[in-house]
Formats: C-alpha cells, sequence, structure tokens
C-alpha cells in the first residue's frame, strides 16, 4: 500500500534530480525542473485542493483545464441531466455552496421545461422571506424524555472504515459548526466521531457494531455504555439500505485496522461481518420490542427504524404491528433504492428496491392510512442534494432529509468511484495514512458547514417564492409534473393519497380491495403482524 501510495509522488520528486543532472547541459532546463519542484513542493504544503495536495504537481492538470477553457467548468454547471451522470451538475453545485462561491447562473434555464418528469415549484404572487434557522423538527415528543430538534438537512449514515479518519472528524466538525446532526453508519461511534463533540444519530445494523458480544449478539450493557452519552441524540435501527438491501457485507481482516477494531467491537486478524438479517428480532412485533427496549436503555432518547421498502407487504407487517402492539418507532428513515455506498453488486445498485420517491410516498401513505403519522416523524435519503430535493421529499411526506454524497462532495469528492479499492484521489473513502493527509479537517469542516448553510439558505427561498412560512407548509399541491403526453399537472393528481384512517376502515369491510388504492389492496389485507409479509396460508 505505501508503494502505490507513494509512486503518486514520483513525477513531482523527480523533477529533483532532473534538475542537477540538467544543470551542465542547459541551465535553463535545469531551471525549469527546479520550478516544477517548487510547484510541486507548494501543492504538497497547501490545505485547499486535496487532489494537488496528493498529487503534487500532475494534479495540477485538473484545475488547468478549468482555468484555460472557462466553458469547461461551465460544463460541470450547464448540461441538462438527461445528458451527463446525475452527480456532475449537482457536484458543480455543492462545491460552489460549500467554498461560497457565486452557485448563481445566467442566460436562463438549461433544462428543456417541455420534457416529460420535469418538476417545478409553483411560486406564489406573494411570496415571503423564512427564516432557515428555524428549520427544525422535533422528534420523540410524546414518548421520549430525550426529545430532540432535528435540523432539516443532515449528514447520512456513511462509516468510519469505509471514510477516512479525517472525513469523519471533518464531518463532524462541520455538524457541530451549524447545528445539524450526523449519522455513524453502521461502523459505530470512533474516536473520530467524539473528537468535535457533533450531535450523532448512532446507527445499529444486523452486526450490533459497538454493542456487540463476542459471539455478533446485541449486548445491553455496551449499548448503554454509548447510548447513555450526552452526544448521540437518536438511535437508528438499520433494517436495510438503498445501495444494497437484503445484502451483507465483510470488511476483509486485512483492512481491520486497531481503530476500526475499537470502534466496532471485533477483533483483530478476522474478517468483519454484517449479516444480511439482524438477530435480535425475526418477527414484526420483536422488531417493535426491541426498539421499545433501545428507548429504555438509553435513557428516552429517540428510537427509529432505517428501510429502503422491498417487498410492501412486510413493511404493512410493521404497520400492523404498531397497531397491534401500539408501540412506534419515533421515527421511520426511508433509504431509496437509487442511494449510493462504497461498494454493491451491481445487480444489487440497479435492480434491487424501492427507489425515494415510491418507498416515501408508500410509507407516509401507510401510516396516515393507519392513524400513526402523528406519532411517527419520516426522514428520507436517496441522492438528495439540493434544496429542490428536500422540498420534493417533503411535499411526498417527509419530515427532513439527509444526504451522503452531497456532504462528502463538500469534503472534495471527485467521484472517482474508487472507494471499494481504497485509492481515493482525494482522501475521502480510504484507510490509507498517506491519501487522507489530502484531507485537512478544519479547512473541509468549513466546507461542509457552509454546504448545509447554503442549502438550507436556498430551500428557504424556495419555500418563500411558494408563498410559504415554513418547509412543512409544502404539499404535492406546490409541485408540478410534466407528464408523457406533455400535459402538467399537480403532483398532487399524480401521486396516491390515503385518507386518514382508510386502513383501519377497510378492516371492518369485505371488499378492502375495491376502497384501496393498488398495493394497498394488493398487500394489506393479507399482511400479517406476526410475520414477515403475508401471514402463512
Amino acid at each position: 500500500m505505501a508503494r502505490q501510495s507513494l509512486s503518486r509522488y514520483l513525477p513531482w520528486l523527480m523533477t529533483a534530480p532532473l534538475a542537477l543532472v540538467a544543470w551542465p547541459l542547459s541551465p535553463w532546463a535545469s531551471a525549469a525542473f527546479a520550478v516544477l519542484f517548487v510547484l510541486g513542493w507548494l501543492d504538497f504544503r497547501q490545505t485547499k485542493q486535496a487532489v494537488r495536495r496528493n498529487y503534487p504537481l500532475t494534479g495540477r492538470l485538473r484545475y488547468a483545464l478549468e482555468y484555460i477553457r472557462p466553458e469547461l467548468r461551465q460544463y460541470f454547471l450547464e448540461n441538462d441531466e438527461e445528458k451527463l451522470p446525475f452527480s456532475r451538475n449537482q457536484r458543480a453545485m455543492v462545491y460552489a455552496r460549500s467554498k461560497v462561491e457565486n452557485d448563481k447562473r445566467g442566460f436562463g434555464s438549461i433544462k428543456d421545461m417541455y420534457s416529460p418528469g420535469t418538476e417545478w415549484i409553483a411560486h406564489s404572487l406573494q411570496p415571503l422571506q423564512p427564516d432557515p434557522a428555524t428549520f427544525r423538527v422535533r422528534v420523540g415528543e410524546g414518548q421520549c424524555t430525550q426529545a430532540y430538534d432535528l435540523s432539516l438537512f443532515n449528514i447520512s449514515g456513511m462509516s468510519f472504515g469505509a471514510l477516512s479518519p479525517n472525513a469523519v472528524k471533518a464531518l463532524n466538525r462541520g455538524a457541530a459548526l451549524g447545528g445539524f446532526a450526523h449519522d455513524t453508519g453502521e461502523g459505530s461511534i470512533s474516536r473520530h466521531h467524539r473528537e468535535h463533540g457533533g450531535d450523532l444519530i448512532w446507527q445499529i445494523a444486523s452486526g450490533y457494531f459497538g454493542c456487540r458480544t463476542p459471539d455478533g449478539h446485541f449486548d445491553p450493557d455496551r449499548f448503554v455504555q454509548q447510548a447513555q452519552s450526552p452526544q448521540v441524540k437518536m438511535i437508528e435501527v438499520k433494517l436495510s439500505q438503498g445501495a444494497k438491501p437484503g445484502h451483507g457485507g465483510v470488511l476483509p481482516k486485512a483492512k481491520v485496522s486497531p481503530e476500526i477494531a475499537e470502534a466496532r467491537g471485533v477483533p483483530m486478524g478476522q474478517d468483519c461481518v454484517s449479516p444480511a438479517r439482524h438477530s435480535a428480532f425475526s418477527t414484526p412485533i420483536e422488531l417493535l420490542n426491541f426498539v421499545t427496549q433501545l428507548r429504555q436503555l438509553s435513557g428516552g432518547k429517540p428510537v427509529g427504524i432505517k428501510l429502503c421498502v422491498g417487498h410492501p407487504a412486510e413493511w404493512f407487517s410493521i404497520v400492523k404491528a404498531m397497531l397491534a402492539t401500539g408501540q412506534t418507532p419515533d421515527f421511520v428513515v426511508v433509504d431509496g433504492a437509487e442511494g449510493g455506498t462504497g461498494a454493491a453488486p451491481i445487480e444489487f445498485a440497479d435492480h434491487v428496491g424501492m427507489p425515494l420517491r415510491d418507498g416515501l410516498r408508500l410509507v407516509h401513505n401507510s401510516l396516515v392510512g393507519a392513524g400513526l403519522r402523528e406519532r411517527i416523524k419520516i426522514g428520507a435519503s436517496g441522492k438528495v442534494i439540493s434544496a429542490f430535493d428536500i422540498a420534493r421529499c417533503l411535499a411526498l411526506g417527509a419530515d427532513w432529509c439527509n444526504s451522503a454524497r452531497g456532504f462528502m462532495f463538500a469534503l472534495g469528492c471527485i467521484q472517482s468511484r474508487s472507494c471499494h479499492t481504497d485509492h481515493c484521489p482525494t482522501g475521502v473513502a480510504t484507510q490509507d495514512p498517506v491519501r487522507q493527509r489530502a484531507i485537512v479537517v478544519t479547512d473541509k469542516a468549513e466546507r461542509v458547514f457552509y454546504f448545509h448553510a447554503n442549502t438550507l439558505h436556498a430551500l428557504a427561498d424556495l419555500v418563500g417564492a411558494a408563498g410559504l412560512k415554513r418547509p412543512g407548509d409544502i404539499t404535492p399541491h406546490h409541485l408540478m409534473v410534466r407528464h408523457a403526453h406533455g400535459n402538467a399537472k399537480s403532483l398532487a393528481a399524480s401521486i396516491e393519497t390515503l385518507e386518514a384512517g382508510a386502513l383501519l376502515s377497510s378492516e371492518n369491510t369485505d371488499n378492502a380491495a375495491d376502497t384501496l388504492p393498488n398495493l394497498f389492496a394488493e398487500f394489506w389485507p393479507s399482511s400479517s403482524a406476526h410475520h414477515w409479509g403475508v401471514s402463512p396460508a
């Protein structure tokens, strides 16, 4: 690893001996090599650009193209999403907001406003000016003694191990500066999460990292030690993630460093396994018992679940278990199948799990139909980056949003897609100690802070333009969608909406299939609180 890490310095380091060799032949050539060596040294020492810091001298080529050809810089901003990968436009926007640069655009829209799927917010002739400092939602009110006022925009789950120590530190320091939450991911709470004191959402997955017994089962005593830390504000039980739902994972023993072993509570010299399913519960009712147990052990902190919706009947089973037991999570985070990860099988990334918009609406509708929506807050994650992304999720039923790749871009990620190789060129997704030095924590933390702050300012502008006082007032009626035949309708006319208590009413009728829409008619009547999915025949 050290040889691979140091090899990228070779072009720069070679300029020193070349300067000496060239002197007898051509003083001018020697001087040129000497200048190149000095430029490389400046790159190596500067703290603003991770690529130049990790690739002295050669990394300048990336920025030289942007300087020499200004239109290439605009290329990232101006090409519509039909012609480019989703992230390129968004990455340029994040870079501008995190660096407090001008993120405005001249000469009008770059989008074809008449393409099917185009969306826009219906503005008002009486716009307002909401204060983004008030954009928070209280989670856990009613059944928690330590309810938490959560920002509407937070850092989604990314584990230490997938991210470098410096990346974790920068994210948490940025969260502390901005007063928003940092989800630990399933890798548990490391010393790097604690260093700057930012608010944490502790994610617990099937490996029970940070609260496990030696054989990999849940350990209540170790959970209490972590959960009662004042820095931990909420606990999130991860059932599945959008990028690879229904799939476990293995961190090879060669990558299990002493720091990772300490954070996760696993031994050195062994593969670190994340099973595909939990061992602490096996039915929907047992899941809710587990949630209630965690709330009690944590001292009354909000406890919720995170899932990418798969079989609708399994989600309905959880809802029916809530009705049967009276136990509910404090929140549900809906992860979309379009969400990312450091490494996922291609088939899982492309073809498993429900996309965010469908899953979010299904969860919201089912809780409304079961009369539970007021008790449970909903978060959304899965390619959420811009203020409009947040507004759309709120219209579909979310109370707040989480973002992973947006905050990775703020750290300097250039989306080289080498996360799984440990060769991340910007030091974000690597455990290589040489590569991760590219991230200067204080500098990147400021970018994380500004990306969050400027995105919420943009959201305030959108909400105000719609004539609304707060983001929670956004409804499907405020968004317009163009359909395949060219006609535009409100989002409300394009999606299914369940009336409050509709699922409860259907329980007392013999023709539920005729009174419920689509998936509800197909799966709700046969789903069971005692089994995952439909009741056994």
